[in-house]
């Protein structure tokens, strides 16, 4: 699985991804979408237990993650000291999608570094056909999707140090505050 690119169906859109260490498949996600190395990758894990072996999980993350996912919520955490040691990585994006191939393929393989599908900048892809098209030859393997995709980007927020609110999707900025509140 060493330097393999994979292009995956989620709840949200299509993923590219690669395994968390591999530091190849990595660099070719970037070449294949014209990103900015500067511009770090998500990861998508199965269970909060996958999150916890490269990032720190406080009570917060824990609350809501009970709450919140699986689903299309991407949380900005602090990495433990094993992951920074191996990447140099203080902060690391983690998310756990509701979508029940994307969650087989992640126990399978491990958490995946990844982002959406599409030359950076414009909008992400969710038609199999249009990204086989253009990616087919420059991935190892595209899986079709037969569950329903939303289309919308995760909520994206920062819990490094306070709340910050980097992009709202789907889950309201609102609710996550609401929770938190209670808690």
């Amino acid at each position: 699985m060493q330097n393999e690119v994979i292009i995956f169906p989620t709840d949200t859109v299509y993923g590219i991804g690669a395994g968390l260490y591999d530091e190849e498949g990595i660099k070719r996600i970037y070449k294949i979408k014209g990103r900015d190395f500067n511009k770090p990758l998500a990861v998508l894990c199965a269970n909060l237990e996958q999150i916890e072996t490269f990032a720190i999980v406080d009570k917060r993350v824990k609350l809501i993650a009970k709450l919140f996912w699986p689903g299309g919520l991407t949380l900005i955490l602090k990495t433990n000291d094993s992951y920074f040691n191996k990447t140099k990585e203080k902060t690391i994006g983690v998310r756990i999608p509701k979508h029940k191939f994307a969650q087989r393929l992640l126990i399978d393989r491990g958490p995946m570094k990844t982002t959406s599908v599409n030359t950076s900048g414009e909008e992400p892809l969710n038609d199999y056909g249009v990204i086989y098209k253009k990616y087919h030859n420059v991935v190892n393997y595209i899986y079709e999707n037969d569950e329903d995709i939303d289309g919308v980007s995760s909520t994206v927020i920062d819990l490094t140090e306070e709340l910050k609110v980097i992009r709202e999707g789907n889950i309201k900025i609102e609710d996550i505050l609401n929770c938190l509140k209670e808690s």
